[in-house]
């Protein structure tokens, strides 16, 4: 290798890596997720809506809500009646923006995700039967994935933690 040469610079020829985008949101469920059999294979279909709060120029908040249609091609569909109506989930994924046209003749675009991790966060909804706090890997996500088996208040949990 000469001087001159840049060892850290490598041409897109000759790198061996996989080309992804990886896309992770953190919402609420729009409505209840739809279990699916799809040419042998099974799919839970569910949307989340991601709400941003911001300041416009004059100061005043608003909010911005993204809905993201999400796919669950899986065979791991205990967590199927778990995902109801209001549910927050983190969901990970590769993005698809998907164009359309409307009947009435104008273009639009919607935000896909085929999904490859979720779990579930928070309490689960009012007047649901179904409980929170858990990934599709039957995991404890409910309070992060961190289980306090101290016996103590979470306070005394967060105090364990080594940073």
């Amino acid at each position: 290798m000469s001087t001159t040469e840049k060892p850290y610079l490598h041409s897109h020829k000759t790198t061996k890596y996989k080309k992804m985008i990886k896309l992770q949101v953190i919402g609420n469920l729009g409505k209840d997720a739809l279990v699916n059999n799809v040419n042998g294979k099974t799919v839970i279909n569910f949307n989340v809506a991601h709400t941003e709060r911001f300041k416009d120029a004059q100061g005043n908040q608003k909010d911005r809500t993204t809905w993201v249609d999400c796919s669950y091609w899986t065979d791991r569909t205990a967590v199927a009646p778990y995902l109801k109506k209001g549910t927050q989930v983190y969901v990970e994924g590769t993005p698809d923006v998907r164009s359309y046209t409307t009947t009435d003749g104008r273009n639009g675009a919607s935000l896909t995700l085929r999904i490859s991790s979720v779990q579930l966060l928070g309490a689960k909804p009012a007047g649901s039967s179904a409980g929170g706090g858990s990934d599709a890997s039957g995991g404890d996500a409910g309070n992060g994935g961190y289980q306090n088996t101290g016996g103590g208040s979470d306070t005394t949990a967060m105090d364990d933690l080594p940073f």
